[in-house]
């Protein structure tokens, strides 16, 4: 297992355990040492949304679809962030974004079904 990967994996167990300081910590050294990790940037992302930091969590939410354009569940927890903090645009551009990928994504169309 590489260094990053090692990060990566301690990061999630954190964020799993509740633990988002150390989870922060590791995700963001898998970051140093990777820059270009999808994961390690959506598992951040998710983990700053749980503790309320949305413009972070956005921010890496939004590199994470960057680097991974398919990755269908970064681009729905990415259009899951925009909807709870009011960004109602940008969550429905989102969630079309999966239908693209993954058309019929059950999570992708019952949230759009809330913009009509």
């Amino acid at each position: 297992m590489s260094e990053r990967e090692d990060h990566l994996s301690k990061g999630i167990a954190h964020k799993i355990a509740g633990e988002y300081d150390q989870a922060i910590a590791e995700l963001e050294a898998a970051i140093t040492l990777d820059p270009a990790c999808a994961q390690a940037h959506h598992e951040l992302g998710l983990v700053l949304g749980f503790i309320g930091e949305f413009d972070r969590a956005i921010e890496e939410l939004q590199r994470a679809v960057e680097i991974a354009p398919t990755d269908v569940q970064a681009t729905l927890d990415l259009g899951l962030t925009y909807a709870m903090v009011g960004m109602s645009d940008e969550a429905k551009a989102a969630f079309e974004a999966v239908l693209k990928i993954d058309p019929g994504n059950k999570t992708a169309v019952k949230n759009l079904s809330y913009f009509e």
